[in-house]
Order: structure tokens, then sequence, then C-alpha cells
């Protein structure tokens, strides 16, 4: 997380746009979004030209040509505002514009993106002061770059509507730790906005399997073929790729399509991860929606639809991670119990996450879940894990301020209790109580087995009881409640007995009081009269 003297030098670039007339959150990070790509063009051929000085050589692949030299970043920042200006808005930016594949190769996206690229800002002295200021933040250091361009997007979680374009980056986080992405994965997103799951995935991959960019075939998987987003909104695509790109993708797959009205057949079963926190609170007609998805589940309620392109898209074996609103747990529709039958029976549903309501304030109330599924199109739903998350970290009201409690580290370890090797074999008894996770519950966790034996739960989490925070609930429990998947359903609330005194008694104890009352009237008349 950037602090101290980069963190004031990029709100000053904010300022300057606000106060020079563009207060559009998006048109704002769009306008940095083009100087920034514009600036690394420049370090890129900069690269290039001392590679070819060292080998004696020349650039193979130029950026800019011999005569677009006053196009670099390096040339014109250096020109007076009006000059800069012209420059920037009658030639750089149709260059961006055709810009073809010199960045990320033939199949980059960047260009495809940089196809509509408009260059917004009004005036020269707006366009000097923003380049001065964005040539003195140093962006030498690829988590740097990707710190930066993070505290752009937040811009947008504290600047009105657009916010509900962010998942919170917190919750972000927890769903691909607990989906733990491997180097071998391909992930998507298909609503993926500003590309916050994909940016979280391909960090995660770089911290934990270090060999997957130094062995050279993952390494072009890595920035090549790993990871794709799909979105409908222009804007959202290029803020998306260039988010990638600050954090080192080369070429990632994000592109565009409406992911309900064209379906999943070109890509079914293409992916092994799915992470998505996809639109909720729309509904579509029958005739825009593909016909693959409706044979999956008929309905127009787009957060039923993105689950039935999701099972669509994951290859056999493939996971998924997705944010869904409560109503898809309990909804007595005949397409919300469809649905739900298909995760359970179908497929293997591996845990409900229930997250508090005010996670999305102050842009939306609404009570969402986290699913974790996988796909099997044989079933094999035995235990569901259930979670119930009573906090994240920070307040729950509109402010959405620090706080020191949080659950999300507790629910990542009791995950990964609850996928550890079963230790009835491997430890003797006495040994099983030594995580911190079992010992709450050493006591009365031992299972009977026949009359006289006991064994120990496969997990921690098999000896916790509904009372607790975190259970497992059984699948045929789930059927008998016609597949509802709603945490209270299945939570058991302990109530405390409380021992009230008999009434007489306390009758008898406010006539004494009356009695004592009464004597002391008596004798402050006495001692009147």
């Amino acid at each position: 997380m950037i602090t101290g003297e980069l963190k004031s030098k990029i709100d000053r670039v904010w300022d300057a746009f606000w106060s020079g007339g563009i207060s559009n959150p998006l048109e704002v990070i769009e306008q940095i979004t083009y100087l920034l790509f514009l600036r690394r063009l420049d370090d890129l051929q900069t690269l290039d030209e001392k590679k070819a000085r060292f080998g004696a050589g020349a650039v193979e692949h130029p950026i800019f040509g011999n005569h677009q030299q006053h196009l670099r970043w390096s040339r014109f920042k250096n020109t007076d505002p009006d000059v800069m200006f012209a420059t920037v808005s009658t030639e750089v930016f149709p260059f961006l514009q055709n810009l073809g594949t010199q960045v990320g190769g033939e199949d980059s996206t960047y260009s495809e993106h940089l196809k509509g690229a408009r260059f917004t800002i009004p005036t020269p002295a707006l366009l000097s002061k923003v380049v001065d200021l964005l040539d003195g933040i140093p962006m030498d250091d690829r988590d740097t770059n990707g710190d930066l361009y993070e505290y752009l997007l937040a811009q947008l979680s504290q600047a009105g509507k657009n916010g509900q374009f962010r998942t919170p980056r917190h919750i972000i986080k927890l769903m691909v730790d607990l989906m733990a992405p491997r180097p071998d994965d391909e992930i998507c997103d298909p609503a993926c906005g500003t590309a916050g799951f994909l940016v979280a995935a391909s960090e995660y991959v770089r911290h934990t399997h270090p060999t997957a960019l130094t062995d050279p075939k993952q390494r072009v998987h890595f920035h090549r073929s790993m990871f794709h987003g799909y979105d409908f909104d222009q804007t959202m695509l290029r803020i998306g790729s260039m988010n990638m790109l600050m954090h080192g993708i080369e070429s990632p797959d994000i592109r565009y399509r409406d992911s309900l009205s064209e379906g999943a057949s070109a890509d079914a079963e293409k992916y092994t991860l799915i992470l998505a926190n996809p639109p909720f609170a729309g509904s579509l007609d029958y005739e825009s929606t593909a016909k693959d998805l409706q044979k999956v589940v008929k309905t127009k309620k787009t957060e039923l639809l993105f689950l039935a392109l999701f099972i669509k898209l994951l290859k056999p074996g493939g996971r998924a991670a997705v944010i869904v609103p409560d109503g898809v747990l309990f909804g007595s529709s005949k397409a919300h119990k469809d649905l739900r039958r298909i995760l359970v029976e179908e497929q293997k549903l591996d845990a409900v996450i229930k997250l508090p309501s005010g996670v999305f304030r102050p842009y939306a109330g609404v009570s969402t879940a986290i699913l974790l599924f996988t796909k099997t199109d044989s079933g094999g739903t035995e235990d569901v894990w259930f979670y119930d998350v009573r906090a994240d970290g920070l307040s729950l009201d509109d402010k959405r301020s620090p706080i020191e409690t949080s659950d999300l580290d507790d629910v990542r370890a009791r995950w990964a209790s609850l996928h550890a090797p079963s230790l009835i074999d491997a430890v003797p008894a006495s040994a099983y109580g030594a995580s911190s996770l079992v010992e709450e519950h050493a006591e009365g966790a031992r299972l009977e087995t026949s009359p006289g034996e006991t064994s120990i739960p496969a997990t921690p989490e098999h000896a916790r009881a509904r009372t607790d925070q975190s259970f497992l609930v059984p699948k045929a429990d789930i059927v008998a409640q016609g597949y509802d998947l709603s945490l209270n359903r299945y939570k058991e609330v302990e109530y405390d007995a409380v021992e009230h005194r008999a009434p007489l008694d306390i009758l008898a104890d406010i006539e004494a009081l009356d009695a004592e009352i009464a004597a002391g009237v008596a004798e402050l008349k006495a001692m009147l009269s």
C-alpha cells in the first residue's frame, strides 16, 4: 500500500483534474490511464534502445518510428503547454488508437481497448500540470505500479455512484486465498470490471509459486493464457487492462462480451477457476438471454443466469468462488430451487460463507454470501461448510472505518483445517488437540463408533456444533430442507436459561416496601403536626 510522499503526489494529480473541471472519477482514471500508458511505451522503447546499443544492433520493432519521436513522453513533456496540448490531442491520441500490436504481441488486448481512446483534458494548463505530476511518480517497480493503480481505483469507491464497480479488496483477497490459484490454472472473471479478482489471483501466484515466472513454459502461460476477463463496458475494459498491465501481466485476455447474451458455447468447459462478483439486481428478457443458459435454468434473473454461466464455463474438476445475494440461497421460485439442486446434486457444493450486510456500503446494503463449489457433473456433495462472518475489519455503517475485529483470518484458518489431510490414522488421539482450532473443542470431540469406542473427527470442523460460528451440514439435511442454503436454516441458537423468582415472592416484597413507605409517611406527618 502506498503511503507518504507518493500518496500525496497522486492526490495532487486527482485534485488537479477536479479543479480543472473533470469531476467524473471514471473519466479521471481513464485519462490518467492513457497518460501512464504513454509513459510506459516510452520506457519500453528506451529499454529496447539500451539493449540494442549494448548489442551493437538496432531496435527490431520500435514502438515509435523515426518520424514519431516527438510523440514520446520524454519529448513532449518538456514542450510548452500549448505545444504539448496540440501534440497530444492531434497526434499522440490518434497514434494510440492505431497502436497495433507493438505492445504485448499479436494477441495483445491493450491495443484493442485503446482504439476508443478519447482525449478529454480541456486545457493546456491542466495537461501540463498533470504530466509534470505524473512524471514525478516513480514507476520502476512493479509492486509500486500496482499499488499506485489500486489507489487510483480506490477513488471509485469514494466518489459516489461508481463505487459498485469495485468489490472490496479484502473480500477479493479472501476469496483468492480460499481458492489458492495454481500456476497451471485458467482463471476467468466473466464480469471483470476493473479486473480486481484477476489481479489478486496473479499476485497470489507470484508470491506462492515463484517458479511460475522462472520456468519458460509457465511464464508464457502466466502472461498470455492464464487470465481471462469479460465485460460489456469499454471504459471498464480499458481500466481493467491497464490494471493488469500495471501489475506486470504482459497480455491478459480482457475482452468485450455480454456474457449472458452470448452464452458460454464458445468457452464451455474452458476454465479451471472462476472468481467473480457478477451484477445482481437485474433481469433480462428471455429473447436477449443465451439459449444455452436457459437450458440450465429458465429465469430472467441475472444472479441465477450468471451461476448457470459459471457452471458452463468450468472444466470438470474446476472450482469457483463467487458472490451471490442472499436471495439465491433461499429463493422459493422454481429457478432458484432448480439451481440449488444442480449445485448440490449434480456438482459439488463446498461452502456457503455468509457476509455481513454492510460489506458493500455505502452503495448497497444487500446481504450477500460467497459460494464455493467444484464442477463434477456427477455430484459429490457430502458435507457443506457454513461460516457466519460477523466482522470484516471495517465498520458496517456507511463510513466503513477500520476496526480491530475481523473474522477473515479465522475463515482462512478453518478452511485450511477443513482441507488438511485426515489425521485419523496418522497421529495418536492425544496429539489431535495440538491445533489451536481443535483445542477449544477438544472436550467432547470424540465420535462414538460402537459401544465403548470412540474415533477422532476427520477435521476440527467436524467437531463443531451448529451453535458455533462455522459448522458442517450433511447433504441429507440440505435435501430435507428443499435445498435451502441459508445459514439460519441450519444454525442452532443457544438460549441461556434464566431463573426468575416466583411471582408471589415478588408481590410479597412489593407489599413489604409499600408498608415501609406508608410507615415513613405516617412518621413524617407526625413530625409536622
